[in-house]
């Protein structure tokens, strides 16, 4: 009788990346959600390097030059603006202000209520009562308001941006991880650390967190695209990336006067903002499946269906 010695790390790590890639092959509409995705992510990464300098480029023979006509190059595919800039190339540019503003709002939202969530799930003492309350302070105030009010006294930056809609997220964090630590902290498995003598470090991070942070990711999926509106809508009330930093949503602002005569200054940078929302949600619909063991079936199903 011979003996089949157990799985290393590395292959069970790779079945399950190959079993969530056939997952995302049977949902075609995450599959394309993708895709784009990681298209707007390679403009937001590589864009400014080869078309900074295209973009700001003005040339008012070409002002509000129709979209559809190569005669200008390639850059002119989607028309120019009200001085003559190549609407594509200013596209592509503008993804790496609006990529970076709502990643690194999301990102920093993420690791501060989060540690707040788990400190007070984990606290039985005062730090329990006061970090909700916290939440609850922040969340009195309308998100898009508190930005407003504290942008209108600051500069409108890109960090300052980052640190006001981060601020106005913490909350959604912070109430999740709590409400999921007081559940988790009552399974047997953590009870069984802490009878075999774990340390509450050990338990927090490799008991814990693992458990919830699925649920985290895929709310900061759906989060990234309400930030990436937030931060559009504050660039279209002029309190937002100011010129000559560009953003999505301060070319939709710039494009109004315009919305008669050339309509698709507002229309292009406005229809990437919303297939960009819409691959978001998409995607975080997907992930909500695939991460949770009692609904994964359904996109397994799928797949033996495909295969």
């Amino acid at each position: 009788m011979t003996h089949t010695p157990p799985k290393s790390a590395a292959v069970k790590e790779k079945s399950k990346l190959a079993a969530f890639w056939s997952m995302l092959l049977a949902d075609k509409l995450a599959l394309a959600a993708v895709i784009f995705l990681l298209i707007v992510i390679t403009c937001a990464f590589i864009g400014p390097f080869f078309l900074e300098y295209d973009a700001g480029r003005q040339n008012l023979r070409g002002r509000n030059a129709p979209p559809f006509d190569l005669s200008r190059g390639w850059q002119f595919f989607l028309g120019g603006d009200q001085l003559g800039r190549p609407l594509l190339a200013r596209i592509i540019v503008a993804a790496h202000n609006t990529m970076m503003v709502a990643g690194g709002s999301v990102v920093t939202a993420m690791a501060v209520g989060a540690t707040l969530g788990l400190i007070a799930g984990n606290s039985r003492g005062r730090a329990g009562q006061i970090i909700p309350r916290l939440a609850d302070v922040i969340m009195s105030f309308p998100s898009l308001l508190l930005a407003v009010i504290v942008l209108y006294m600051l500069e409108p930056s890109v960090g300052n941006i980052i640190i006001v809609l981060a601020i106005t997220r913490i909350p959604i964090y912070l109430r999740t991880t709590r409400a999921e630590i007081l559940e988790v902290r009552e399974r047997m498995f953590v009870q069984a650390a802490k009878v075999m003598g774990a340390s509450e470090m050990r338990i927090i991070f490799r008991h814990m967190l693992p458990v919830i942070f699925p649920t985290l990711l895929t709310i900061a999926t759906l989060d990234f695209a309400f930030v990436m509106l937030a931060e559009s809508a504050l660039s279209f009330l002029g309190i937002g990336i100011q010129p000559p930093e560009i953003t999505w949503g301060l070319m939709v602002s710039q494009g109004r006067p315009y919305l008669t005569t050339a309509w698709w200054l507002s229309f292009w940078p406005g229809l990437a903002i919303v297939l960009t929302t819409l691959s978001l949600n998409l995607l975080s619909n997907w992930m909500r499946t695939a991460l949770d063991p009692q609904q994964r079936w359904r996109l397994e199903i799928g797949d033996k269906k495909n295969g």
